[in-house]
C-alpha cells in the first residue's frame, strides 16, 4: 500500500493517535470501510440514474444564456452610442434653430422698421424662457417696447397697419 498510496508515509506518524482522523478506537477501519462500500454503490447506482438528457439540455441553456448574454452587450453598446447621437443631433438642432431665429429676427426687424419708420419689431423668447421654448412678437414705436400691436394707442395702431398695408 505504501507504493500505491504515498500520502500513507506521510501521515504514518499519526495512526492510532487519540483525537486524530486516524483515531481507530473511534474511528473503526471495517466500518468505515463497509461505510464507504455501501456509499459507492449508492454512488454507482444513482450515477446510472442520471438524466444524460438533462445534462445535455443543461450544457444547451448554458450556450443560450451565454449567447444572449452577449447580444445583451451588443444592445447596451448600441444604445449608448444611439444615446450620444441623439444629444448630438439635439446640440446640433438647437445651435442651428438659434442662428436661423437671430437672422430671422434681424430681418423682421429690418423690414418692420423699413415699412414703419420709427418703429422697430422683434421675436424674442418668453421672458426666462428660450428660443425652444417659443417666440413672441414685440414691437416698439420710439422707446418703448410693447408686447404685440394690441398695447398700441390708437393712432399709434392704425398707423402701423395703415403703413403695414400701403408697403
Amino acid at each position: 500500500m505504501l507504493t500505491d498510496y504515498e500520502w500513507i508515509s506521510s501521515e504514518k506518524h499519526l495512526f492510532g493517535q487519540p483525537n486524530t482522523a486516524y483515531d481507530f478506537k473511534t474511528n473503526n477501519p471495517k466500518e468505515a470501510g463497509q461505510r464507504l462500500q455501501k456509499l459507492q454503490e449508492k454512488k454507482e447506482k444513482l450515477g446510472r440514474n442520471v438524466n444524460m438528457r438533462a445534462m445535455n439540455m443543461l450544457s444547451e441553456a448554458e450556450e443560450r444564456y451565454n449567447d444572449l448574454m452577449k447580444k445583451k452587450r451588443i444592445v447596451e453598446n448600441d444604445k449608448s452610442k444611439i444615446l450620444a447621437t441623439i444629444v448630438e443631433l439635439d446640440q446640433k438642432k438647437n445651435e442651428a434653430l438659434n442662428i436661423a431665429w437671430k437672422k430671422v429676427n434681424e430681418d423682421f426687424g429690418s423690414i418692420f422698421s423699413t415699412l414703419l419708420p420709427g418703429a422697430n419689431a422683434m421675436l424674442s423668447p418668453p421672458e426666462g424662457q428660450t428660443v425652444l421654448d417659443g417666440l413672441e412678437f414685440k414691437v416698439a414705436l420710439g422707446n418703448t417696447w410693447k408686447e404685440n400691436l394690441t398695447e398700441l394707442s390708437g393712432g399709434q395702431r392704425q398707423t402701423a397697419h395703415t403703413s403695414l398695408l400701403e408697403n
